[in-house]
């Protein structure tokens, strides 16, 4: 959308069928071979983020019955000393023992279930905070570690909610800490609808990507985005539009061409021109760079008078950080997701996780994890596809294994559902 109105303040015959022989012979042997490549790919691919379980009848007894990838710490059990480990409230670690010992002839035990708890397999969970020593005790083995868990830290910015890509926090960090007021320039790239900010290297230059964010630019016709150099001139909470409609959070490009929020048909945060939202992502504005309303708030609150603008016309590879995806939300819900506003209804919402549920297996037997398994966004869009799972089960050792499916939104919101299997003795 335009402003209202600005004043500016900034590529013989057997020979030839025996060659012709060799060379389909040789295409086959490519192609076979081009084939091969592509379903090993698609195999690390699928497989990477589709975890199945492995059949017992084919595995080493002392192997899990399957185990996925998390992002969390190992560490290595010693008979000689007491290991010290730190954690916060929510992280789990993985305790393994030495090699040559069998797992599963130890058993693992906490001294506070409210603050650590542990598994069959050695996964510890911190539940809450404080200090629990864990033993582990086997055949010719014991072993024991001191868990201290810790309450994570919280800031104000921490609840707000974006879809932002963010990168090189360090070199950020390190330009913040020197004070000065020049910290960004701001490229739009108004061909794949992404702003990218940039911060300066230890010459001098914007070229440290730091924050990527999806956009909408110019609709095309006689509303586009046009290109050049320019800076911020002037910053507004609400500005009115064109349209009898509104912006938040707007700050000037050049002219009658802003960054602001996708427009509301009042000054109201309830009061958002859903449809609009939902374009993001597209050319849609009558030349104007609109934002999801965190990312222009950043904006806004971030970059001050004077912030060099460049706007671009360019394919993807110009976007180091890449395009953020934009979720769709329901039409009859007025508000930007990731407005701040204490009021918004999607304000503390996380990702659901529905079909998990403990159960009870006997001695030897798989089964298929993700049955039933369905997830979605805080906008109620399907994410199920994103769902993972961390944990193992030693199908041969009997016991109880704690095993945790996890899925994050495009909002960068986690949610974590535990389910409890139990490995049954057998009768």
């Amino acid at each position: 959308m335009k402003p209202m109105k600005i004043i500016r303040v900034n590529g013989s015959y057997r020979y030839k069928a025996q060659r012709q022989k060799r060379i389909f012979k040789t295409v086959a042997l490519i192609a076979a071979a081009a084939v091969a490549v592509a379903a090993a790919v698609f195999a690390v691919i699928y497989f990477s983020s589709h975890p199945v379980a492995v059949q017992t009848g084919n595995q080493n007894p002392s192997e899990p019955l399957w185990v996925t990838r998390p992002e969390t710490s190992t560490f290595s059990l010693d008979m000689d000393k007491t290991v010290e480990i730190s954690v916060f409230e929510g992280e789990m670690c993985k305790l393994t023992v030495p090699d040559g010992v069998d797992i599963r002839a130890v058993t693992f035990k906490s001294g506070d279930d409210k603050v650590v708890r542990v598994d069959s397999a050695g996964r510890a969970d911190a539940v809450g905070k404080g200090k629990a020593k864990v033993t582990a005790v086997g055949k010719n083995f014991a072993a024991e570690c001191d868990i201290t868990v810790s309450e994570a830290e919280k800031d104000e910015e921490s609840e707000v909610i974006s879809t932002a890509f963010t990168a090189n926090e360090d070199i950020l960090e390190s330009n913040r800490e020197k004070g000065t007021d020049d910290l960004y320039n701001i490229t739009v790239n108004r061909r794949t609808n992404t702003v990218t900010v940039y911060t300066y290297n230890k010459y001098g230059g914007y070229d440290v990507p730091v924050r990527a964010m999806v956009c909408s630019c110019g609709r095309g016709g006689t509303d586009v985005t046009p290109v050049g150099d320019y800076a911020i001139y002037f910053r507004e909470a609400w500005h009115p539009l064109y349209g009898d409609v509104y912006g938040m959070y707007v700050s000037g490009i050049d002219g009658p061409y802003l960054f602001h929020s996708v427009p509301y048909y009042s000054m109201k945060h309830n009061d958002l021109e859903t449809e609009e939202f939902n374009k993001l992502g597209a050319n849609a504005s009558q030349g104007c760079v609109r934002l999801m309303a965190s990312d222009v708030r950043w904006i806004y609150k971030n970059c001050p008078l004077n912030t060099p603008v460049k706007i671009i016309d360019a394919d993807s590879s110009a976007d180091p950080l890449g395009r953020p995806n934009a979720p769709r939300i329901d039409e009859s819900v007025k508000w930007d997701p990731t407005d701040p506003n204490k009021n918004n209804p999607y304000k503390g919402k996380k990702p659901e996780i529905s079909g998990a549920k403990d159960l009870s297996l006997k001695l030897g037997e798989s089964f298929d994890m993700m049955k039933g398994i369905k997830a979605k966004d805080i906008c109620g869009n399907d994410i199920t596809d994103r769902v993972t799972l961390s944990g193992e089960v030693i199908a041969d050792k009997p016991g109880t294994y704690n095993l945790t499916y996890s899925v994050t939104d495009d909002f960068h919101l986690t949610t974590k559902a535990d389910i409890t299997v139990t490995v049954e003795k057998p009768e």
